[in-house]
């Protein structure tokens, strides 16, 4: 399993870096869209549908939707901020799991939270590429989440007494959260002072990081809370080593849209 871990991420690793920072315009969309289709045809599955002719279908859905997007720039900030109010319910969602699962809409309903899941998160991703320092935004947002959950897996493991979500995902904990909250906010806090920021810079970036970081776990139990009720274990075998798509990118999901809006409330950028 390691092996196989290693050889999937050795790969795939240059091709990120390839896709993030040579690809701009319609190839950065389009890059970007392959990765939210093939999320879109795992969703699916999680949504109860398992018969691959439905689940081609779905993703053949999505992938029109992120043309029509593409070509309708103005809808990005209804979108954006749907996806915020989105990841407040569905932070309600798994706190009264499973209870919370009459509030889904069945497998239809389970189709319009991925669609929810994932259109947002490629939209967010297509305007911080255009706005300035668009790499280097985009790769604050990934070492957020990956240093949340780097701190969250030692300090968990280290100190994981309380759980987190025992009905979701009952390998997280209280402490694990708190541990990989603290490691991003210790990067962010370096950052700072490393580029000399003003108080109040730091102390909004600080908050900002904080809400990122917390949102993004939401968006980990939120997947992990349809794969517990549809049974699955990973959301398909894309990645050996790894599971799915989804499984790799759920965190960003939510982390994304919200470091999206976060910055254009702070006037970095428009839509």
């Amino acid at each position: 399993m390691l092996k196989q871990r290693i050889i999937t991420a050795a790969i795939l690793l240059p091709i990120a870096l390839i896709g993030f920072f040579l690809l701009d315009g319609l190839a950065f969309a389009l890059f970007i869209g392959v990765v939210v289709i093939l999320g879109g045809w795992e969703w699916a599955r999680l949504a109860g549908f398992s018969g691959q002719f439905a689940r081609i279908g779905y993703a053949l859905v999505v992938a029109l939707l992120l043309v029509a997007l593409y070509r309708l720039p103005s809808l990005t900030p209804w979108l954006l901020s749907i996806s915020v109010v989105w990841w407040l319910i569905a932070t309600a969602l798994v706190l009264g799991y499973p209870g919370s699962q009459r509030h889904w809409g069945g497998r239809i309903g389970s189709l319009v939270i991925g669609l929810l899941i994932l259109l947002p998160a490629w939209q967010a991703l297509v305007v911080l590429k255009q706005w300035p320092q668009g790499n280097w935004l985009i790769v604050a947002v990934m070492a957020l989440v990956w240093a949340a959950d780097i701190g969250a897996y030692f300090s968990g493991k280290t100190f994981g007494r309380r759980k987190l979500a025992p009905q979701v995902s009952p390998g997280k904990s209280w402490e694990g959260l708190i541990g990989g909250l603290v490691t991003s906010l210790l990067i962010t806090l370096g950052v700072g002072l490393y580029q000399s920021w003003s108080p109040r810079a730091l102390v909004l970036a600080l908050l900002g990081a904080a809400l990122v970081v917390v949102i993004s776990v939401v968006g980990d139990l939120t997947e992990s809370m349809f794969k517990r009720s549809s049974g699955i274990k990973d959301s398909s075998q894309l990645l050996p080593g790894h599971g799915g798509v989804m499984d790799r990118i759920d965190s960003l999901t939510a982390a994304v849209p919200l470091f999206t809006v976060l910055l254009w409330l702070a006037g970095w950028g428009a839509w």
